[in-house]
């Protein structure tokens, strides 16, 4: 079974095409690099396919769903139940500390995990210093680790990230993206990570040129 698959994609602002794949399909359990330059339009892929996005024509299925055949809200309800999201922008709520942060992700997703599985989850991110703190206390890179923590903590059947290692030196991003890798492995999910970042290339089941399909 495909976790995603997308046909006949395209997407565009104004006359400019920024997105436009014929096909593109990513088993359940695969582990896939979205690879090419700053500008090329990964991101808007990404948003396409966690339904941030409506494409211009074309179709996203993601776990055998159309996502143009849902309403609003229950688009919404479909990605947090199933969908981890890490974007450029962590959306972090400043006034929950780190801990707080991941746990509300886990009452968004209606899912039973303990604050001990939380903590463990963010000791295992180099965060355990930090959970009480609030986010504008942090660096960007723990920022930027707390965007992970709070999208693999409902344990969802995909997970998706946009540049998860851009502030990241080179331990941390290979920790990063070992970590996403784990997490998908325990639970069998889907990973798509998007990224400019060629320390990325090779470290995942697949990698996806971008570039390459315009």
């Amino acid at each position: 079974m495909n976790a995603i698959e997308v046909r006949d994609l395209r997407f565009g602002y104004g006359a400019e095409t920024v997105v436009d794949i014929d096909h593109l399909a990513v088993p359940q359990g695969e582990c896939l690099a979205v690879l090419g330059p700053s500008g090329c339009g990964k991101s808007s892929l990404l948003h396409l396919l966690a339904g941030l996005l409506r494409p211009s024509a074309g179709a996203v299925r993601l776990l055998d769903q159309d996502l143009s055949d849902l309403s609003a809200t229950a688009l919404d309800r479909f990605r947090g139940q199933n969908m981890g999201l890490v974007l450029q922008r962590f959306f972090l709520i400043r006034a929950l500390s780190v801990r707080d942060n991941a746990l509300l992700a886990c009452r968004l997703a209606r899912c039973d995990v303990s604050t001990a599985d939380v903590d463990a989850l963010l000791d295992r991110l180099n965060l355990g210093a930090v959970a009480n703190q609030k986010p504008h206390t942090l660096s960007q890179g723990q920022a930027q680790r707390a965007a992970i923590a709070r999208a693999l903590v409902h344990k969802p059947r995909i997970v998706m990230a946009d540049e998860p290692t851009s502030a990241l030196d080179d331990h941390n991003a290979s920790e990063a993206i070992r970590l996403l890798r784990d997490a998908v492995s325990e639970t069998g999910a889907t990973l798509v990570v998007v990224t400019h970042d060629q320390r990325i290339r090779g470290t995942l089941d697949r990698d996806y040129d971008f570039g390459a399909t315009r």
